[in-house]
């Protein structure tokens, strides 16, 4: 098996990361990383000590919401905040980092990246958010896709 890129090697890492999504719709991980080195991990799910919406049922589907709107409307928090949110939690600076994301971030995650002065996203599953890429842009984060794990 021959070794694997930098890229590939996160980008695996951050599947792996996703499996331990709660929510119903989509599954999705996060993996910042500095300096080839893995800081924080996050996936998505609800806040930690609440009940699972595999045990109460998705609020979204519950209240007909289209996926990519009414972020808002929703028990979970999305993989990026996660892996930021344990990044804050546990003391580590992630300026100048890198995020692998299963998806492409959404418009919440993105402005939340560019303040913690993520530089680089890198993702595999596109995720449609004109205004998201509109602001990544204009903060001169250019998303990097990659079509799928091991590409």
């Amino acid at each position: 098996m021959p070794r694997p890129s930098w890229d590939e090697y996160f980008m695996d890492i951050t599947e792996k990361v996703s499996g331990r999504s709660t929510c119903l719709r989509r599954h999705t991980g996060a993996v910042l990383v500095k300096d080839k080195r893995i800081l924080a991990t996050g996936y998505n799910g609800v806040p930690k000590g609440l009940r699972h919406c595999e045990e109460v049922g998705c609020l979204r589907e519950q209240r007909g919401i289209e996926s990519g709107s009414n972020h808002e409307l929703c028990r979970g928090i999305h993989a990026e905040q996660n892996a930021v949110l344990q990044a804050a939690k546990y003391g580590i600076a992630i300026d100048g980092a890198t995020i692998y994301c299963t998806h492409q971030p959404c418009v919440l995650c993105a402005k939340i990246l560019i303040n913690a002065g993520v530089v680089e996203i890198v993702y595999r599953e596109s995720y449609p958010d004109p205004l998201s890429a509109e602001l990544l842009a204009e903060a001169g984060i250019v998303p990097r896709h990659i079509s799928e794990v091991g590409a």
